[in-house]
């Protein structure tokens, strides 16, 4: 079984930047970290692989500096890593992303499992896993919790959450998920896969390799235009109460009065 994982470096919060002109983070020169909630759709790949005796193919879509988070799937086991990086992509929305991931799972496909996390931290859309279902024209299921292999190879069992309860699915393949940090406790990488993950050369797709046109990724090739962007200012101020518990009890309702 072939299965594919989505993942996505998010800016450092404490070097958020951003583009006056676009309105969008600027992401070249700032530290890029793994997104939390992809950890668990990247270990929810790994046990699928261990119970059918597949393979694991990490995708992200960034700069350069991204390959960093490629590295971070590698030393957790991940088997193969690609790089969807050009400039055009810069700028891009949920459908020019999710539009210029499939079109990357499609060079290096086919797969049967596509795994993405319920949504980044960054953007919080949870627009993008069932977007690339869209462009790839295949079922989805959201909101899962656990995956596990079927008795035939072209199926699934999905366990996924409801506003009251849980569903239990058997899905055929070919199919995307979006996991929840619910459905597992992510695995710490070894010293032996973390040697490996800088040994291994990892693959660049640019826009040319895809096929697609400038206007169709990127912000040109993004319906969604942002008017407007900041980051909001605190205006919450602190002060420390010390002293023996009636001290602090009393400078309290001083305060609170």
């Amino acid at each position: 079984m072939n299965i594919a994982i989505c993942l996505k470096q998010v800016p450092d919060t404490a070097d958020l930047r951003l583009d006056p002109d676009t309105n969008t983070l600027i992401r070249e020169g700032v530290a890029a970290v793994l997104n939390p909630l992809d950890e668990f759709p990247m270990e929810a790949a790994l046990r699928l692989r261990a119970a059918v005796d597949g393979r694991v193919t990490a995708f992200t879509m960034g700069p350069p500096q991204a390959v960093a988070v490629l590295r971070r799937a590698l030393a957790m086991g991940v088997d193969d890593a690609v790089l969807v990086s050009d400039r055009a992509f810069a700028g891009a929305d949920t459908w020019a992303t999710s539009l210029t991931l499939a079109a990357a799972i499609k060079k290096r496909g086919p797969f049967d499992v596509v795994l993405c996390g319920k949504q980044a931290i960054d953007g919080d859309t949870a627009q993008v896993g069932p977007g690339i279902a869209a462009h790839l024209g295949v079922a989805q299921v959201t909101y899962v919790t656990d995956v596990q292999a079927a008795e035939s190879a072209e199926k699934l069992r999905i366990r996924r959450m409801l506003e009251h309860g849980v569903a239990e699915l058997a899905v055929a393949t070919p199919v995307v998920l979006t996991v929840l940090k619910e459905a597992n406790e992510p695995r710490l990488p070894t010293l032996s896969e973390r040697l490996r993950s800088y040994r291994q050369e990892i693959e660049t797709l640019t826009l040319d390799d895809l096929g697609r046109t400038s206007d169709e990724v990127g912000l040109d090739g993004s319906p969604t235009q942002v008017v407007r962007i900041a980051v909001p200012e605190s205006t919450r101020a602190h002060r420390r109460i010390e002293g023996t518990a009636e001290q602090c009890a009393e400078e309290l309702v001083k305060e609170l009065g």
